[in-house]
């Protein structure tokens, strides 16, 4: 117990020290209709068990990840912020044009001949892919934890899950909180897009190191 306890201290304070960011694209993701909060939940978790899976191995086969390398994790949610963009882009020229409701009859269109799986299958991987590649200081500060201590690996992914959980409430109650919910939910569609596209370039800076070397 003597033990277990500053353990647990430790992995609350290491997760919340890594995920301070996660919160503004939580918000950003469950505002946007596009998702569902049982697509947001899932991603989030798969993406961050990525993680620590991924810092479980480094750990243990005491793997150093080459400085530059992460950063091209950069690359998923700047191809899904301009994905977003495109389709923003698209709907406005719909509008403009006056074509609104046929726009919206051809998109449900693709989505009845679309398999409703699939297309879920993808919103949670994109969630995932987001998470993941935000995940570059997580892993500078999971693998170097788990090296310390292997034995309390168990019990730090166990946190992690819990927190997991807990920021997914917290970022779902931002989004429904009474005075703040209506002017994220009214700008979170527009808004993702830009975010995404930004969080993407400021990873893929850790790269430029890259080519510096080239």
């Amino acid at each position: 117990m003597e033990q277990i306890l500053p353990t647990l201290g430790v992995s609350v304070v290491v997760f919340v020290s890594t995920n301070i960011d996660d919160i503004l694209l939580l918000s950003a993701f469950f505002a946007d209709p596009g998702f569902t909060p049982a697509q947001v939940v899932a991603g989030q978790f798969l993406g961050n068990a990525a993680l620590v899976i991924a810092s479980v191995a480094c750990a243990l086969l005491a793997v150093r990840v080459p400085d530059g390398w992460i950063g091209l994790l950069g690359l998923a949610p700047l191809a899904l912020g301009l994905r977003g963009l495109w389709a923003l882009r698209r709907g406005s020229r719909a509008r403009e044009a006056g074509v609104a409701d046929g726009a919206d009859e051809a998109d449900a269109a693709d989505s009845a001949r679309e398999p409703h799986g699939s297309a879920s299958r993808f919103k949670v991987i994109a969630v995932a892919s987001v998470t993941l590649a935000n995940g570059g200081d997580n892993l500078g500060v999971y693998i170097p934890l788990f090296s310390s201590s292997p034995a309390h690996i168990p019990l730090h992914a166990a946190v992690f899950a819990v927190m997991t959980g807990a920021w997914c409430a917290l970022g779902h109650r931002l989004v429904n909180h009474p005075i703040l919910g209506t002017r994220i939910r009214r700008s979170g569609r527009a808004a993702l897009p830009f975010v995404l596209i930004g969080l993407g370039l400021w990873i893929l800076s850790d790269a430029l190191v890259l080519v510096r070397a080239g």
